[in-house]
């Protein structure tokens, strides 16, 4: 009876670590849990790389080596040349993928750090050069879409990847043109706007995680007009944030900094990689800095 008592005991100890851990990440309990109950904190399958720390996603370089392939333009395909960066490591199964698109007048290279940063991660990305730089946010999402599909099914590195979990990213009008490419295909699992630029903004029927990031201090795409509106129409759907940069304008973005890093690392690795370790940088709500305004979001995700 004593031995049955014990038994139980532990099972519903191991159960309530498991649902706190699904709150606050496994991190929370580092150094705490035994190996039984720390193998049942394994809450997705697809999980990589170590556990993550504040400075760990603010980071520039990943723990994944990255090698990167140029994409030449190809008479036919929906969308124009590109760069694939991917994590080295085969060890660790398939990736999710992510695609990247500049804005308006904006070549490839604009938005290219995205490429070996998010790679770095644990992430297959491919970076791109608009059909045409004067491209409206449509067609752009539809670049966005068939890039990420040709990245999981037809590349050379397609065998790294897991068509089931794809991501876009753009900026400006390739921002207007993720959010367009959110609501043609709520199979993404994540999406991340940068500085977004669209006519329209009713994105309410949008049910793909969505992370909007804004500028204080945009006078292309002020957020008062593009990104606040954005937000207002996602944000009644589960899983929509919204970050604004303090300090920052229209190609902040455009850029290495810190916080976008941080946010869009947390932002795929919890959507991408349904890994809940990441949960803790996004729920509840980090406190303003020096570097960004706001960040909402519905707790928890």
């Amino acid at each position: 009876m004593r031995r049955n008592i014990v038994k139980r005991s532990a099972v519903l100890a191991a159960a309530a670590a498991v649902g706190a851990a699904a709150f606050l990440g496994p991190q929370a309990f580092a150094g705490q849990l035994d190996t039984t109950t720390a193998a049942a904190l394994q809450v997705s399958a697809f999980a990589k790389g170590p556990n993550p720390t504040d400075q760990s996603i603010r980071a520039q370089k990943g723990p994944f080596a990255v090698q990167q392939q140029a994409v030449a333009a190809q008479s036919g395909r929906a969308f124009n040349r590109g760069t694939i960066y991917y994590p080295t490591d085969t060890s660790q199964g398939t990736y999710g993928a992510v695609a990247v698109i500049p804005g308006f007048l904006e070549p490839e290279f604009t938005t290219s750090w995205y490429g070996p940063t998010l790679a770095s991660h644990g992430f297959v990305v491919i970076t791109l050069e608009p059909i045409s730089i004067t491209d409206f946010p449509e067609p752009r999402s539809n670049q966005l879409l068939a890039a990420v599909d040709w990245l999981a099914t037809e590349s050379p590195v397609k065998d790294r990847v897991d068509p089931n979990r794809l991501a876009v990213m753009g900026h400006s009008m390739g921002g207007g043109g993720t959010l367009l490419a959110a609501s043609k295909n709520p199979a993404l699992k994540a999406a991340i706007p940068l500085a977004p630029w669209n006519m329209s903004s009713d994105f309410s029927d949008v049910t793909v995680p969505t992370l909007i990031i804004g500028a204080d201090n945009d006078v292309i795409a002020p957020t008062f007009m593009h990104a606040d509106p954005f937000y207002e129409s996602l944000k009644g759907n589960q899983n929509q944030g919204y970050l604004k940069l303090k300090g920052a304008d229209h190609f902040t973005t455009n850029g290495y900094t810190a916080t976008v890093t941080k946010f869009a690392v947390s932002w795929l690795k919890r959507f991408v990689d349904d890994d809940t370790r990441y949960s803790q940088f996004l729920c509840p709500a980090p406190t303003p800095d020096a570097s960004f305004v706001s960040f909402k979001i519905g707790c928890p995700v």
